[in-house]
């Protein structure tokens, strides 16, 4: 494998950064939301007053057919210029509803981007692979219901003896959790993962930066659909030859 480029701001899991407390990272996710809930309340009530002195009953809203829908919980974009460009006005709504995970990564321990995309595509997962001294990445591009959880159950099955952490964000709220054996183990606060993976790790998980991205920046980026079975199992066997790096320690193939 060529020489991959330095982490993204030298992230190192050694270096002395701040961490966070689970108390300290609710609260901040607590303030998040109560700006955005006061906001959209702002809002409502200046479009309310102006109705009201349309039809004359001085702000008093008309009744809701969706009385059952507690829409104060949900954040609805303004306008298309709020919404990701990436996606389409479903797949936004669905993301903020948590119907679709916006983003959803596996984080292994093999640093080679192509060896875990050949270990995606025997799995059937649709993935672009980042590669990392730390640590491979496959960001899922099938983020509906339960797909991310899937394809941690799958990877872990296929590839017996391999261990994985599925990060998921859904309506902007992280999960962090480690699978082996196709089965889900102890969950993980995000603050613990972050700072013992790539930084760009948090970037992708949070939509600050994309794969694309990482490889016009020079990292390792492969996407899965570029193997067939065949091409997938001679990148395996190169990669678990004597003497080459990349391979995962007592794993094999089912």
């Amino acid at each position: 494998m060529s020489d991959m480029p330095e982490d993204k701001n030298g992230m190192n899991p050694d270096s002395n950064e701040p961490s966070f407390s689970d108390a300290e990272l609710e609260a901040a996710m607590s303030d998040f939301e109560k700006e955005f809930a006061q906001s959209d309340d702002s809002a409502q009530q200046e479009d309310s007053g102006t109705a009201g002195d349309a039809n004359g009953t001085s702000g008093v809203a008309a009744p809701n057919a969706d009385d059952g829908i507690d829409m104060e919980t949900i954040d609805v974009p303004d306008d298309a210029s709020e919404l990701d460009p990436s996606v389409g006005f479903e797949d936004e709504l669905a993301g903020l509803l948590g119907n679709k995970a916006k983003r959803a990564a596996l984080i292994t321990r093999i640093a080679s981007a192509e060896l875990l995309a050949a270990f995606c595509q025997l799995s059937d997962i649709s993935a672009d692979c980042i590669g990392s001294n730390q640590g491979a990445v496959a960001m899922l591009n099938n983020l509906d219901g339960d797909s991310p959880e899937a394809a941690a159950k799958d990877i872990t099955t296929v590839v017996s003896g391999m261990s994985v952490i599925l990060g998921v964000n859904r309506a902007d709220k992280l999960e962090v959790t480690m699978y082996a054996g196709g089965k889900a183990g102890p969950t993980l606060a995000p603050p613990i993962l972050f700072n013992s993976t790539p930084r760009f790790v948090e970037d992708l998980m949070l939509g600050i930066t994309t794969a694309a991205q990482l490889k016009e920046q020079g990292f390792e980026v492969i996407d899965a659909g570029r193997f067939d079975h065949a091409s997938a199992m001679q990148v395996i066997a190169k990669h678990t030859r004597p003497g080459k790096g990349g391979s995962v320690r007592g794993a094999s193939i089912q």
